[in-house]
């Protein structure tokens, strides 16, 4: 399976516009801009994109991991936070917050800490990649 992302830029990198198109169309030029990345600008960022590729993907493998163990989550929440510093992301910050019928505190943390290492976006990431997850 393939997937695929279009961004489309003019202009300078600072005075500059861009646009980001998903293959679902999800996003369809969709703006970002040196304001959106660097600043509060209206728009998005390849950070916040990171972010919730990041969140999505390991809350869906903690899902996967959870049912393999024999749990079924009536709830996950997964807040994904980049830090972007000095040129690059020096971190992924994932806060879990889960109800799960029937599982106890050590299985949970045993369960989402191999979501959080296997995941394919946190394997595609090379950096720092912390976790807090607790049971609702």
């Amino acid at each position: 399976m393939k997937r695929h992302a279009t961004a489309n830029w003019k202009g300078t990198g600072k005075e500059g516009k861009g646009t980001n198109t998903t293959q679902s169309g999800v996003l369809k030029d969709t703006q970002y801009s040196f304001s959106s990345r660097f600043e509060e600008g209206i728009g998005t960022n390849p950070e916040e994109l990171v972010a919730a590729a990041h969140a999505g993907c390991f809350t869906m493998k903690l899902s996967f991991d959870l049912n393999a163990a024999g749990f079924t989550a009536d709830n996950i929440d997964t807040k994904c936070t980049i830090t972007f510093e000095n040129g690059a992301i020096t971190e992924s910050h994932l806060e879990v917050k889960a109800t799960i019928p029937n599982i106890d505190a050590a299985k949970f943390a045993e369960v989402a800490a191999g979501a959080k290492a296997n995941c394919p976006i946190s394997k595609l990431l090379n950096t720092n990649i912390t976790m807090e997850a607790e049971l609702a």
